[in-house]
């Protein structure tokens, strides 16, 4: 390594413990990933903010999940954007930018909880600034149209964070509930307050087995494939990725993964989890060759890392809370897979 370089890298890293990177600066290709910065996990009375930065949602849609995150002895803080509406949109994108800036910035708050997904963080992305994110890490919470920013922390700074599911996924009467609901919801208490999580899957004939070690990365499909190319894009090597989508076309998955497959995101990763994809049914006459099993191994084909499908994560309701940005140990076998994080925070 060049000596001038070295000893520059060396200042960044002494300067700053969460190594110096500016909010607004995003690493080029030949940097290496920024370590992973753990948020410090939830307390007794602890402060869970909720913003609505996609879809609108209205005050009484999130009483169920305020009277559950405060049964779990945490307190609730509600947005500006709750309650506000344009068109779809939780308000407009400047007031929807504006409420979850205050949430980044509020110290108090020790968690961001998204209230729904549909459509319109990628409107909001560059309008914001994670300085103060950086200095007193926090987890946000969501999935689906929130992977942007899943991947926007893990590619820029290296901020964990949790992908799951959000307020309006709540069931109205806990008491009602289905045990798929409970367990899932609990998950994301799991998460939040630091046990240490184990995912399975049953057995897929599809599946190629094997083990992987790597931070585990992902979200939906087809807002990974819509990243591309901007300061958000996902890394993908020496990580375990996971996909899920919803509403698309066997073709369109078809030509996400070949999107994957050419600009490399498949080449390089130690591990590939599949799942849940509620398929839009072909019409008439146009029928795709390819099931989702057949598009996803001929894209891998060539690559021997573990493959792993139907596993418990996407827009249904066995969707499990993962930890993005951290580390993570795969394990596909004959019997089931399991999926444990390795890297633990206090």
């Amino acid at each position: 390594m060049d000596r001038k370089k070295f000893i520059s890298a060396a200042s960044i890293l002494i300067a700053s413990p969460y190594l110096g990177f500016s909010a607004n600066r995003c690493l080029t290709d030949e940097e290496k990933d920024p370590l992973a910065i753990i948020p410090k996990h939830l307390k007794q009375g602890d402060t869970v903010g909720i913003s609505s930065p996609a879809g609108y949602i209205t005050a009484e849609e999130l009483r169920p999940a305020i009277q559950q995150i405060e049964s779990w002895g945490l307190k609730v803080k509600i947005g500006d954007s709750i309650g506000k509406r344009n068109f779809t949109f939780g308000g407009t994108d400047d007031e929807r930018a504006a409420d979850f800036q205050r949430m980044l910035d509020d110290s108090s708050i020790k968690a961001i909880m998204c209230a729904r997904g549909g459509y319109g963080f990628v409107r909001i992305i560059d309008k914001l600034n994670f300085n103060k994110l950086v200095s007193e890490p926090k987890w946000i919470i969501g999935f689906s149209d929130l992977t942007v920013l899943h991947n926007h922390l893990n590619r820029n700074y290296g901020i964990a964070s949790i992908h799951s599911k959000m307020c309006n996924s709540f069931p109205d009467d806990w008491a009602k509930a289905e045990p798929i609901q409970v367990e899932t919801i609990n998950s994301i208490r799991k998460a939040l307050t630091g046990e240490k999580i184990e995912h399975f899957a049953n057995y897929n004939e599809k599946n190629r087995t094997g083990n992987a070690d790597g931070t585990l990365i992902g979200g939906n499909l087809k807002t990974i494939e819509s990243l591309a190319g901007t300061s958000s894009e996902i890394r993908t090597a020496g990580k375990i990725l996971f996909i899920e989508d919803t509403g698309e076309y066997l073709y369109s998955i078809d030509r996400m993964f070949w999107n994957l497959k050419r600009t490399g995101k498949l080449s390089a990763i130690k591990g590939l989890i599949v799942g849940g994809f509620k398929v839009k049914p072909d019409d008439p006459g146009e029928e795709f060759a390819l099931s989702l099993y057949d598009i996803v191994l001929e894209k891998v084909n060539e690559y021997s890392y573990p493959v792993c499908f139907d596993f418990p994560v996407g827009h249904q309701k066995n969707n499990f809370a993962l930890k993005c940005g951290m580390r993570h140990r795969l394990s596909v076998g004959r019997a089931y897979t399991t999926l444990v994080e390795t890297a633990h925070s206090d």
